[in-house]
């Protein structure tokens, strides 16, 4: 027999109104009790009833997620992570994949009156300001996913992309490392989040970054990487260490230093941001940063839930935390 709300209120001993809240993402209930209904909820595999919510409020119980076509550092995690916080919820999730630049993007969700779903997720690098704009103009919630903070207007769930590349840097230098390039980086713009954590980083060692060493990537594939380590290592003042902005930039940075001739950490130090699959296995394996992923897709699904029932609540932000996973590629014990 199926779970019902009561047995959920029961188990996690809260009233059935408290379930409800949950459920529905508002966002005023305290994160201990929020975690024993969540744990509830999961125990008895609770499901929400779709199609009484749908007769009964309009809604389709649908979410849309908005993912980037191509290598960035963690869209298939998100990706499974929205569709079970999204099912704890009562909603099915429908993806699309579209390129910042993409022009698929802008017909299919410009539309939006035409979406047959309640709410949008849409991660950052495929969220420019007219798409946002054309789904508020058109009803439906949008909570943003990941990257930086953009978009003051509508909700946000974000990661310390400036912090995240401090702490990457700062890791490399605990590592002995002294000559720091980034792949990635805007060298024209230091005020960029990621190129201003890594001049942060330097700073506080007393360091400047040396002229040329901060590389551009068009995009975050392996082959970006690739190309940018080339000419990073073929320098006369090659980099001890290579910062890159995700991870598949990164293991494009060690085959580039492999093929020439040299030896990753020992001679050159390279360091990715993601901790995609690919990185554990890895040799050497790839130190990173790791953004807890799970914590982006429960508290986005909250958001735009929330955002559902209470369209005229506030703008929230949240901010996920993320970990430096050093590994084989930094350690200077690896020879």
């Amino acid at each position: 027999m199926a779970s019902t709300l009561k047995d959920v209120a029961r188990l996690a001993d809260v009233s059935v109104k408290t379930v409800s809240n949950v459920i529905n993402g508002y966002p005023h209930v305290s994160p201990d009790v929020r975690h024993r209904v969540e744990t509830a909820v999961a125990q008895l595999r609770y499901r929400p009833n779709v199609s009484a919510r749908t007769l009964r409020t309009g809604r389709t119980g649908v979410l849309a997620l908005v993912l980037p076509d191509g290598d960035v550092p963690y869209p298939d995690e998100l990706a499974r992570e929205v569709v079970r916080a999204a099912g704890s919820r009562g909603y099915r999730v429908v993806i699309e994949q579209a390129g910042p630049d993409d022009e698929r993007a802008a017909p299919t969700l410009a539309d939006a009156r035409a979406m047959p779903v309640d709410g949008v997720l849409v991660s950052a690098p495929v969220a420019p300001a007219e798409l946002v704009e054309a789904l508020a103009a058109a009803g439906r919630p949008v909570v943003l996913v990941g990257g930086e903070a953009r978009h003051g207007h509508c909700d946000r769930v974000t990661v310390d992309v400036a912090g995240a590349a401090e702490d990457a840097v700062g890791h490399l230098l605990r590592a002995g490392r002294r000559r720091i390039a980034a792949i990635g980086a805007c060298p024209t713009d230091p005020g960029a989040p990621p190129t201003a954590g890594y001049h942060r980083a330097l700073r506080r060692a007393g360091l400047a970054p040396v002229p040329g060493h901060l590389l551009p990537a068009s995009q975050h594939r392996r082959a970006d990487g690739y190309r940018a380590a080339r000419a990073l290592l073929a320098r006369p003042d090659r980099p001890d260490a290579i910062f890159c902005h995700s991870d598949p930039l990164a293991i494009g940075a060690m085959r580039a230093a492999f093929d020439a001739g040299l030896r990753v950490p020992a001679d050159v130090a390279v360091m990715g941001v993601g901790d995609i699959e690919e990185g554990r296995y890895s040799r050497p394996t790839l130190s990173t940063v790791s953004v807890d992923t799970g914590f982006l897709a429960r508290e986005a699904v909250a958001r735009v839930a929330a955002r559902i029932e209470r369209p005229d609540a506030a703008v929230a932000m949240v901010t996920a935390p993320h970990t430096v996973l050093p590994r084989e590629s930094t350690d200077p014990t690896v020879r």
